[in-house]
């Protein structure tokens, strides 16, 4: 089974990229391992899609509204890549359901499709990687 036959979620250029961001995770955390801040993960995986020429934005503020009002909360996305996939980052001892929760808002207020939720804290990567597809936004037909 290929990942695009795995993630039919999400269309398949998405998956694409995903696959492309995943890879440079994958590259920040075999070079690094487990036990720094959040903040060199962040760097270094800049450095990454810089190199990859993958386009990306970081820190990027997201207003919120109440009853269409404006909010004044300082959210902010640690990355995101190509206007497409959020990226949020953390250095923790284990991923709790408030880090899911937190995922779901920030895709919801951004209205981007597909979130990444990376605990470089571990001593496989794959163990610290969540992927998010908000339901509202699934590719119709989606098993998910």
């Amino acid at each position: 089974m290929t990942v695009l036959e795995k993630y039919r979620d999400v269309p398949d250029e998405m998956n694409l990229l995903s696959g492309k961001v995943v890879d440079a995770i994958f590259k920040v955390h075999k070079e690094l391992g487990p036990g720094f801040l959040e903040k060199v993960y962040e760097e270094c995986l800049c450095i990454e899609f810089s190199d990859r020429k993958i386009p990306f934005q970081r820190q990027v503020q997201v207003n919120m509204t109440y009853n269409g009002r404006q909010v004044p909360a300082d959210f902010r996305i640690d990355l995101v890549v190509d206007n497409k996939i959020l990226i949020e980052l953390k250095a923790v001892e284990q991923l709790h359901s408030v880090h899911e929760a937190q995922m779901y808002s920030y895709l919801k207020m951004s209205g981007l499709p597909l979130g990444f939720l990376v605990n470089f804290n571990v001593a496989l990567i794959k163990d610290g990687l969540r992927r998010f597809v908000p339901k509202e936004l699934r590719v119709s037909g989606s098993p998910r």
